[in-house]
């Protein structure tokens, strides 16, 4: 092969390969964004990847579909599943809300990534 591609970290396997920003490694199926400064460990915690209830891998601006209908506390109906939500930003939210977005007709939330998939 002419790429040289990195080892996995976590069993040393070789045979990694790239998918769209990710590398993935065959052998243990795990993912991981590559280092852009070449050789070294985690960046930090900032290089978290946060993915979609599918497994789509999600970024700040993007836009997302509820997948379930979700109850919000204080409201009569809650979040229809379909809804849009344009423009989500990632966050270290409490208790797994890690997606800080605006939906119409509620406002300000917190939603949970397992309950959105990409648009």
């Amino acid at each position: 092969m002419s790429d040289n591609l990195p080892a996995c970290p976590q069993c040393s396997s070789e045979y990694t390969y790239e998918m769209n920003a990710l590398m993935v490694c065959p052998e243990c199926g795990h993912e991981w964004v590559p280092a852009a400064g070449g050789a070294g460990a985690e960046g930090g915690a900032g290089d978290r990847v946060i993915k979609d209830a599918v497994g789509n891998v999600l970024s700040d601006g993007d836009t997302v579909t509820v997948i379930k209908a979700l109850k919000v506390k204080g409201s009569a109906s809650g979040i229809k599943a379909g809804t849009k939500v344009r423009n989500i930003r990632l966050v270290d939210g409490v208790d797994g809300h890690d997606i800080d977005c605006r939906i119409e007709g509620f406002g300000a939330m917190q939603l949970k990534s397992s309950v959105v998939k990409k648009a």
